[in-house]
This record gives structure tokens, sequence and C-alpha cells, in this order.
């Protein structure tokens, strides 16, 4: 282990979504900012920042209302203004004390949960 290196030792490697649109969902990632790693109909990858990887999986029957995770950006106004100009629908702003926040709902019918960072000073 590098004692040097001030970031972290471990971090999420993969994050799962199962949705009945896989390509729908995807694409709709990708707009996101998301890389395409790999995919077809039955599954995709997508790279976020960090290395992290999204993988969509084929679920016809799916009926995930909330995703098991959330998504975090830099500057939470600006991406919302962006999401609506691009047309993608996300909801309204909430202030919380530790995070501002906003959902939308992607194409497979999961609403994802969008929070402000609260990245410290330190090398992540």
């Amino acid at each position: 282990m590098n004692t040097n290196d001030t970031r972290p030792p471990v971090w999420v490697g993969h994050v799962a979504m199962y949705t009945p649109q896989v390509t729908d969902s995807s694409e709709f990632m990708q707009l996101l900012g998301m890389r395409l790693v790999a995919g077809g109909d039955e599954f995709a990858v997508l790279e976020m920042r960090g290395g992290t990887h999204l993988v969509l999986t084929s679920d016809s029957e799916s009926t995930l209302i909330k995703g098991d995770f959330d998504l975090m950006v830099e500057d939470l106004d600006a991406t919302h203004a962006y999401y609506t100009e691009l047309g993608l629908d996300p909801g309204g702003i909430e202030r919380g004390e530790i995070h501002y926040s906003f959902e939308m709902r992607e194409p497979g019918g999961t609403v994802i949960t969008f929070n402000s960072s609260h990245v410290g000073n330190l090398p992540v």
C-alpha cells in the first residue's frame, strides 16, 4: 500500500440496476454524462467518475421504484439546469442541511436521486 497517497484506499467498483429497457436506460445514462464501456440488449456497463461502473441488467419484471444508490455532482444547480435543457424533466431542488438534491425518473421507471457534493479538501 502506498503510504504517500492520501486518498481512501477503497472505493465502489460496481453499482447494479435492473431495468426492463436496457437500451433506453443506457442512452439516458449517457445523456447524464456516463461513458458506455460495453453493452447489448441484455446488459450495459457505464463508467462514472472515479472508475465506478453502473451495470444495467435486463429484467422485464423489474419493479424498482427508487434507485438503491444516488449520484453526486459538483454543481447541482448547473446540472439541474443542463438536464432541464436536455428535456429530461428533473424534479425540483430540495435544499437540505447536508445536501441539496433533486430526483429524476429514467426510462426504465427507476427514480434516481442526484445530490450536491460534500467531498472534503483531501483528494478522493
